[in-house]
């Protein structure tokens, strides 16, 4: 990324980066990069002795929340492209954790679930996020932490927003063009 050109958002409240005094290290999509980062790397070490990885235990884990989840959803869920997330399964049903369901109202959808030794293996998920994001929350208080949400919420809310703007100029930039 040239640190010379930033954009400014379509409707800026207050600018809060500016290309003259750009600093590198306030970048909060860095900083959220580097916690996530670091994070998975945690929680991939702690199910390891599970014999999981990121790409096994997080599509376990939405799977155990939402039973007969579908592959596209639990790929937007994830944010994974379906051809990786499809082999993904592959992996994960051939070691016995998950199985495809074909629909009996309609034969194009499959529903994903989870064996029991999937469920099991998905079990210890939920505890070691706790430990670990708390380790990462140590010092916050209560408050700050709910601020906290509430702030990556906004941000995630002006995200969607901001899709949805260019999801909308693209359609209309290709009705323009018909």
């Amino acid at each position: 990324m040239n640190s010379n050109t930033c954009s400014k958002p379509e409707q800026p409240s207050q600018l809060f980066y500016e290309p003259g005094r750009y600093n590198r290290e306030d970048n909060v999509g860095l900083l959220m990069r580097r916690i996530i980062h670091s994070l998975l790397n945690r929680v991939d070490h702690k199910l390891e002795m599970h014999g999981l990885t990121h790409a096994q235990w997080a599509p376990l884990y939405v799977m155990s929340r939402y039973p007969g989840i579908t592959l596209a959803e639990l790929s937007r869920e994830l944010r994974i492209d379906p051809g990786a997330m499809t082999r993904t399964l592959d992996r994960l049903e051939a070691k016995g954790l998950c199985r495809r369901e074909r629909s009996t109202q309609d034969r194009r959808v499959i529903h994903l679930r989870l064996t029991p030794e999937g469920e099991a293996a998905s079990a210890p998920v939920p505890g070691v996020m706790c430990e670990s994001l708390n380790a990462y929350l140590a010092g916050f208080s209560r408050e700050e932490w709910q601020d906290l949400l509430s702030m990556l919420r906004r941000m995630l809310a002006n995200v969607d927003a901001l899709e949805q703007a260019e999801h909308q100029a693209r359609k209309a930039e290709g009705d323009h063009q018909k």
